[in-house]
C-alpha cells in the first residue's frame, strides 16, 4: 500500500481526516460582510476530504490529467480551498488568479498558464465570459454563489455550473495520483509591474513546506491565526491556510481585508495573530483611536513591511508584537525578525538554509549601511533556481552568476541585520534628500480627517535628473469636509521640509493588489489624467 506523505496536500487531508475528522480547521467568517444571520461556513478536515474528493472526481470525468491546468479566480470562499486539495488528489495544477482581475491581463492569465477550466464565483464567471473569445482553451466553468450585490444568477450564465452541483454528489475516494513532492501543485502569477506577468510554478513540497512555518512564526498549540487576505497571494498561504492545514491551528479566514471590521473579527473568534503587507499597516493604524484598541486577544503580527516609523507606537497602541519577515515568491529566500530581537526597521537575518547579501550592480558585497540589491541563494552551495511557467528566458535573467537578483533594494548593519530600503527604480529623491515614503504616511495617518495613505513619486516639475516630487494620495473620512490646506499645514508642523508632499491625490479608494498592495502605476496614470483630484503645494 502507498504511504502517504504529509507534505503532498492530498495525503496530509487524508492523514488529519483520519486523526481529527471533525476539528473546525477553517471558519469563513460572515461578520465582515454584515451577514450575521447567514452562518459562518466552517470546514473540518472530513468536510475538506470528502468535498475535495467530490471536485476530483468531477475534475477526472472532465478528462482532466496530471498536468492539467485550472484557475481559480473567486474570494476566500470554502471552495478555493476544496479546489486545492482537488488538484493534489489529480496531480493536476492551479492557477490562482485575483477575482478583481478582468479584461486583457485576465484574458493573458487564462491562455499563458493553457487553463482548461476555471473555478470562479458568480461574478467572476461574467468576467471571464466577457474575455471568451480570447482563451479558445478554456472548456469549462464552475461557480459558487457569492451572495455579493448584483452578482449574476448561476443560471443566466450560458456554459456555466454550480459547484453546488458538484459538491452535492457522492464522496466516493479518489486514488491519488501524486507520489512525489516536486509535483507541480500551482503557478502563481507575479503582479506583472514591469511587463506581462509571469508564471511562478510551485510544487507540493513548496506548498508543504509553507505548512511548517508556523514553527519560524512562534505559533502556539492554541494559536487562531487570521486573515483577510487573499488566497490568490503567497502571503495568506503562507501565514495561515497551509499552517494550519498543517498543524491544526483553527485559521478564521474573510473573503477580503477589510480595517474597519478587522479588530471586531479577531475579537469575535479569539484570534491570536494576523498579518499584514504592503500599506496596510499604515490603513489600520489610520482608523480612528479608540479607548479599547489593546483590548483585543491577538498576541503578535505577521509582518512584511511593518513600516519603522510607526513599528513602536503600533505595538503600544494595540498591544500587540511584531514578528518582521521578507519572503519572495520567486524562490529568493526568507529572513525574518523574532519577536523582541533585533532593531526596529529591520526584516531580519536570513533563515539558516539561504545565505542572503546586499549586492551592487557587478556583483560586489556592498559594505555595512550602503544600499544595494537583496540577492540570495541556497547555503548549501549550489545556484539559486526559479521556473516560470513557459518562460525559460525570464527563469535565466533572474539568476546571475547563482544569486536570485530580487529587484529589492536594501542594506545590512554592522551586525548583519538586513533591511528593506525601496523597490529598484522607485526611491524617491527629493532635492537632494531620500525621502522617508513611511514617516509621511504616519504623519497623515494621524490626522483625524484622514482613513487611508499612500505615499508615491512622480518625476519632478523641475526636470532634475533622478528627482521626483512627493504624491500623498489620501482617502478621507469626508471628502467634502477635508481642508487640503490644513493637512498640509499639519505636515509642515510635523515634517522636514523635503518630506512635505508636493501634491495632495484625493481619492475615494487607493487602488491596491490582492495582497492590499498600493498600485503605484495607476495612481501615476491618474494623476496625470485627473487633475481636479490633485491639490497642490504652494
Amino acid at each position: 500500500m502507498r504511504q502517504r506523505n504529509p507534505f503532498i496536500l492530498a495525503d496530509l487531508i487524508r492523514i488529519r481526516a483520519d486523526e481529527k475528522p471533525d476539528l473546525d480547521v477553517l471558519t469563513f467568517e460572515h461578520l465582515s460582510l454584515d451577514n450575521l444571520a447567514t452562518p459562518d461556513e466552517i470546514r473540518t478536515y472530513a468536510d475538506l476530504s470528502d468535498n475535495g474528493n467530490r471536485i476530483a472526481a468531477d475534475l477526472i470525468a472532465r478528462g482532466m490529467q496530471p498536468g492539467d491546468r485550472f484557475a481559480i479566480m473567486m474570494r476566500n470562499h470554502p471552495e478555493f480551498v476544496e479546489a486545492t486539495v482537488a488538484a493534489s488528489m489529480t496531480g493536476c495544477v492551479f492557477v490562482p488568479i485575483d477575482p478583481r482581475m478582468r479584461g486583457d491581463k485576465l484574458a493573458f492569465l487564462l491562455r499563458n498558464s493553457g487553463s482548461r477550466g476555471v473555478f470562479c464565483s458568480d461574478s467572476g464567471a461574467a468576467q471571464i465570459l466577457a474575455v471568451r473569445d480570447q482563451t479558445p482553451d478554456l472548456e469549462w466553468l464552475l461557480a459558487v454563489e457569492s451572495s455579493e450585490k448584483d452578482a449574476p444568477a448561476i443560471g443566466d450564465l450560458q456554459g456555466v455550473s454550480a459547484i453546488k452541483e458538484v459538491l452535492a454528489a457522492p464522496a466516493a475516494t479518489v486514488d491519488p495520483r501524486v507520489d512525489d513532492v516536486s509535483h507541480p501543485l500551482q503557478i502563481i502569477y507575479t503582479s506583472g509591474t514591469t511587463g506581462d506577468p509571469k508564471g511562478i510554478v510551485g510544487d507540493h513540497m513548496r506548498f508543504g513546506g509553507t505548512g511548517m512555518l508556523g514553527g519560524i512564526f512562534g505559533y502556539q498549540e492554541d494559536e487562531r491565526p487570521y486573515t483577510g487576505l487573499s488566497f490568490t497571494h503567497n502571503n495568506a498561504q503562507a501565514t495561515a491556510l497551509a499552517p494550519s492545514l498543517m498543524s491544526g491551528y483553527r485559521a478564521v479566514l474573510s473573503r477580503s481585508f477589510t480595517k474597519s471590521r478587522l479588530w471586531d473579527v479577531c475579537r469575535r473568534y479569539g484570534c491570536t495573530s494576523f498579518s499584514v503587507l504592503g500599506g496596510m499597516a499604515t490603513g489600520i493604524y489610520s482608523e480612528p483611536r479608540k479607548d479599547d484598541d489593546a483590548d483585543n486577544p491577538v498576541r503578535m503580527i505577521v509582518s512584511g513591511g511593518m513600516p519603522a516609523a510607526i513599528w513602536e507606537a503600533f505595538e503600544e497602541r494595540f498591544g500587540v508584537q511584531i514578528f518582521e519577515f521578507y519572503g519572495a515568491s520567486d524562490g529568493g529566500g526568507m529572513a525574518y525578525k523574532p519577536v523582541g530581537t533585533g532593531p526596529v526597521g529591520s526584516f531580519g537575518k536570513p533563515m539558516d538554509s539561504v545565505i542572503m547579501k546586499i549586492l551592487d550592480a557587478e556583483g560586489n558585497e556592498c559594505p555595512p549601511d550602503v544600499i544595494g540589491e537583496i540577492c540570495c541563494r541556497p547555503a548549501g552551495g549550489e545556484e539559486a533556481s526559479v521556473e516560470y511557467h513557459e518562460n525559460p528566458e525570464a527563469s535565466a535573467r533572474k539568476i546571475v552568476e547563482g544569486w536570485n537578483r530580487s529587484g529589492d533594494m536594501g542594506h545590512r548593519d554592522e551586525d548583519g541585520w538586513f533591511y528593506f530600503d525601496y523597490r529598484a527604480g522607485a526611491g524617491i529623491r527629493h532635492n537632494g534628500d531620500f525621502v522617508s515614503t513611511s514617516q509621511i504616511e504616519k504623519i497623515i495617518a494621524e490626522h483625524p480627517d484622514i482613513r487611508d495613505v499612500f505615499v508615491y513619486g512622480v518625476p519632478a516639475a523641475s526636470g532634475a535628473p533622478g528627482e521626483k516630487d512627493v504624491v500623498a494620495a489620501i482617502v478621507a473620512n469626508e471628502r467634502e469636509a477635508l481642508e487640503p490646506k490644513a493637512l498640509l499645514d499639519h505636515c509642515r508642523q510635523k515634517l522636514e521640509p523635503n518630506f512635505v508632499p508636493s501634491y495632495l491625490q484625493l481619492l475615494d479608494e487607493i487602488p491596491k493588489t490582492a495582497s492590499e498592495k498600493p498600485q503605484e502605476r495607476f495612481l501615476i496614470e491618474r494623476f496625470e489624467s485627473h487633475k481636479n483630484e490633485i491639490f497642490a503645494r504652494s
